[in-house]
């Protein structure tokens, strides 16, 4: 079973997948978000498919969007893969080093990444996404980290190095916040169907792979990280949290960062495959017009 939203930006309809066939559940939820999480809507929707009671729904052609309606925040684990740490210079850390991207970065698996005005050095980060399904905060410990988890989904955090730790003041969000900056999905799966820490990650650009690995290489694991989390900030329903990305990104050095025209892929066992092109962003015109 897998959850996905179906239409155009503002417009996606709440469906699942369940043996090859997409089912509309907009009759059980105006949309995959918080609220349906937390109301045990999982639970509520394998009862329906068993009982036979939802439509069947075509979506050949039509666009697919993020799996989550726009989570209230998205919080991202900094150098989660010991190799990736080493390929930005940098150690293991001792603990989970956090920040935040703007919700609004969230868009459908497949919708085209915008440049940034400015951007040089514009980056790939494949990432196990979490979506919380129920309030947590002081989880007593890890293991209570599996009851606060809804699902699971493919999480592409673009990065603007430059912006990320040449202007930020030692902080990384204005390279992670950029419009588009977070494709997601293009599933959900639920939690009970998914081992997080024996997943494989892979990303390519321009059919030329990059990143290739598995997540039984965090540093910290996923129930540890939530729990982490919990004390410091409360999670709610649907919020979405970002794990860290393994080694093979453009800010190794071994690599080119993406140019206008890329097209770059990534995936993720069991939770599928995403696929964005890289387009200038459109500045608007009052703003072209009050830059002259």
């Amino acid at each position: 079973m897998r959850f996905l939203r179906v239409g155009e930006p503002g417009a996606e309809r709440p469906a699942v997948e369940d043996a090859g066939t997409v089912f509309d559940i907009s009759s059980m939820t105006p949309d995959l978000n918080g609220g349906f999480f937390a109301g045990e809507g999982v639970r509520g929707v394998r009862e329906a498919l068993a009982a036979g009671e939802l439509p069947a729904m075509d979506i050949a052609g039509r666009r697919l969007g993020a799996p989550i309606a726009r989570p209230n925040a998205v919080l991202c684990i900094g150098q989660n893969y010991a190799a990736h740490a080493a390929e930005s210079g940098d150690p293991p850390p001792k603990y989970p080093f956090f920040f935040f991207k703007h919700p609004n970065t969230v868009i459908g698996p497949f919708d085209d990444i915008r440049r940034p005005r400015g951007a040089q050095k514009l980056d790939w980060e494949v990432e196990l996404g979490v979506v919380i399904g129920r309030q947590a905060r002081y989880l007593e410990s890890p293991e209570a980290a599996v009851d606060v988890i809804a699902g699971y989904t493919v999480s592409h955090d673009v990065s603007e190095r430059a912006f990320q730790t040449e202007v930020s003041g030692g902080q990384w969000s204005k390279g992670k916040c950029c419009e588009t900056f977070n494709p997601l999905g293009p599933y959900l799966v639920p939690a009970d169907e998914v081992d997080p820490q024996r997943l494989g990650l892979r990303s390519w650009v321009n059919g030329d792979p990059r990143q290739n690995s598995t997540t039984a290489d965090m540093v910290f694991s996923v129930h540890h990280l939530i729990w982490d989390l919990s004390q410091y900030l409360v999670l709610d329903p649907g919020d979405l949290i970002n794990t860290g990305t393994p080694q093979g990104v453009a800010f190794s050095g071994r690599f080119p960062y993406l140019a206008d025209g890329d097209v770059v892929d990534i995936e993720i066992d069991h939770l599928g495959a995403q696929r964005q092109t890289v387009v200038p962003s459109v500045v608007p015109a009052t703003s072209a017009a009050n830059a002259r």
